[in-house]
């Protein structure tokens, strides 16, 4: 039995290249890429060689912001990404880059059995029948799909996803695989309650233009938990309207 919950951020990061230096850490938690400790390191020494050249009170200043950019590179750490929870710390890994994510997590109470909920759920090709913005899911296997979504503009957004936990009637893990539009993770659970289901979801996602993207997206009205609060309606309504015998298919 698979035993991977997509959200457990524990983990640590090889130490290549800047990692393990005397000076990483020093002024807070390692929260920037090795990519991007790099980019910072040659874009502050060519500021602080420019600033030092120019002999006047802007060429100082120039130098101190490339001294900062030398700093964040070496030490690794970014007061910005600390102050919003950012980091790009981590390598590429399935699912959704650690504390990168937009989590959003929602419970419905459902009046029909938890296994006839699982059983729908679990024919992932049901899913765009309550889910807005999917516009197909195809099984590839018993573990891997292949999903696509209708994003902003119209833009087709695709992916290869796979479960990675599941306890039949209970539970069902998945995370998409390294390479999606998307980068995604979620557990659905079916608990009894009340003679019927209570059904919790958790997603945590990193849309496309990462942090920012999400804010931008809820800004202009694309609010993920209250699209979620609707597909979940839609799948409460579908359920209990129809026989079950012939959703669960």
């Amino acid at each position: 039995m698979m035993t991977y919950t997509p959200f457990d951020n524990t983990g640590s990061q090889g130490e290549t290249g800047l990692n393990g230096n005397p000076l990483e850490g020093a002024i807070g938690p390692v929260n920037v890429g090795e990519v991007e400790r790099y980019g910072s390191i040659i874009a502050g020494a060519a500021l602080v060689a420019a600033g030092l050249s120019r002999r006047s009170i802007k060429g100082l200043l120039l130098a101190a912001a490339g001294g900062a950019l030398l700093m964040r590179g070496v030490a690794g750490h970014c007061r910005i990404y600390e102050s919003i929870g950012v980091s790009t710390a981590r390598p590429e890994r399935p699912g959704v880059p650690d504390q990168m994510g937009v989590k959003v997590d929602r419970t419905i109470f459902i009046a029909c059995p938890p296994e006839a909920a699982y059983r729908f759920w679990r024919n992932l090709e049901n899913l765009p029948e309550f889910m807005e913005d999917i516009e197909s899911v195809r099984i590839l296997d018993d573990i891997h799909s292949r999903w696509i979504l209708r994003g902003p503009g119209g833009r087709r957004l695709e992916w290869d996803a796979e479960i990675v936990n599941e306890h039949p009637g209970e539970m069902l893990s998945w995370q998409t695989l390294p390479g999606a539009d998307v980068q995604s993770a979620g557990t659905v659970r079916f608990a009894a309650a009340d003679g019927g289901t209570a059904l919790r979801v958790v997603l945590e996602y990193h849309p496309p233009g990462g942090f920012l993207g999400a804010r931008l997206a809820r800004f202009f009205g694309r609010d993920p938990a209250g699209q979620l609060e609707r597909d979940l309606t839609r799948l409460k309504e579908l359920l209990e309207n129809h026989a079950f015998s012939g959703a669960a298919g």
